[in-house]
């Protein structure tokens, strides 16, 4: 595992998130979308900080990718009073009005105290949250039932705020995807370049290969031996990377093609060529900040 630590902090984060903190007054809870294959990971510690005791929905996405077994282990690791979880597949699931019945639920006291006043209830008001490449844009884009929200496999693309009527009994206001200034966890910068979260030329893809490699071998072997054909794994990673270069043929002038093995492994992962497989186990440190 590399020794420095990953950083990357765009100037239009910085802006995005000084916006997010102007706009938190306006809304009653906080719709947070998470990668359901690094539940961890793909959360923002910033967003802990701002929101501090506002509701949360968090949306697991993508989870037509993940281990189904470890996110209903994540959800329940998350859920709390403050806290609802839920898991979606964001481009086949049609989970509109379930978004909206999960809101309400979450709200429910809010909403049962407006109704105690004399108030008739008005629409909820949520601002979504996530780091880029979660899908948001993509969420955004379902809950208004038009293209509100430009979308895009790089990270970084939303890039303004902006307020979307979902209907009578949500509004939801729209956040660039924002990464902290520095990743307290070597680990979880890894496994974010490794999906996609961060730019590829901020990682070497040696080192991602080399970690993700390590973590199949010691958590879903079977996922290495299948994909690639392998009769048995190495000893080390770089072994096994060998053995499967050699297995698939990447080979230059009769070596194995380094740069070839390692990208192509990697873009292997992100196509979900392996399996549905998740890259972190609940702890019991995790469960409690994992919401």
């Amino acid at each position: 595992m590399p020794s420095n630590v990953i950083q990357w902090f765009p100037g239009h984060m910085a802006k995005a998130k000084r916006q997010m903190e102007e706009n938190l007054k306006k809304v009653d809870f906080i719709i947070e979308i998470r990668d359901a294959r690094m539940p961890y990971s793909s959360k923002n510690p910033l967003i802990d900080e701002m929101v501090h005791q506002k509701p949360r929905l968090v949306i697991l996405s993508k989870k037509d990718k993940a281990d189904p077994k470890r996110s209903e282990q994540w959800i329940q690791a998350m859920n709390n009073e403050q806290t609802r979880a839920i898991a979606i597949d964001l481009i086949h699931d049609n989970f509109r009005s379930r978004i909206i019945q999960e809101s309400l639920e979450l709200n429910r006291a809010f909403i049962e105290k407006q109704k105690k006043r004399g108030i008739r209830p008005r629409a909820l008001r949520a601002m979504i949250v996530g780091i880029p490449n979660v899908g948001k844009s993509t969420l955004i884009n379902s809950l208004a039932k038009r293209k509100a929200a430009q979308t895009g496999d790089k990270p970084g693309v939303t890039k303004s705020l902006q307020w979307i009527k979902v209907g009578p009994e949500l509004e939801v206001l729209d956040t660039p995807g924002v990464l902290w200034p520095k990743f307290e966890s070597q680990q979880s910068g890894l496994i974010l370049a490794a999906l996609g979260s961060i730019k590829d030329d901020v990682v070497h893809m040696d080192d991602l290969a080399l970690y993700c490699c390590q973590y199949l071998m010691d958590h879903q072997p079977e996922a290495l031996l299948q994909t690639y054909g392998l009769s048995q794994l190495e000893e080390t990673p770089w072994q096994t990377l060998q053995a499967i270069a050699r297995k698939r043929g990447w080979l230059l002038k009769g070596d194995i093609d380094e740069n070839r093995t390692m990208r192509t492994f990697i873009q292997d992962i992100r196509s979900s060529k392996l399996g549905r497989i998740t890259w972190e186990i609940p702890t019991s440190e995790q469960e409690e900040i994992g919401a």
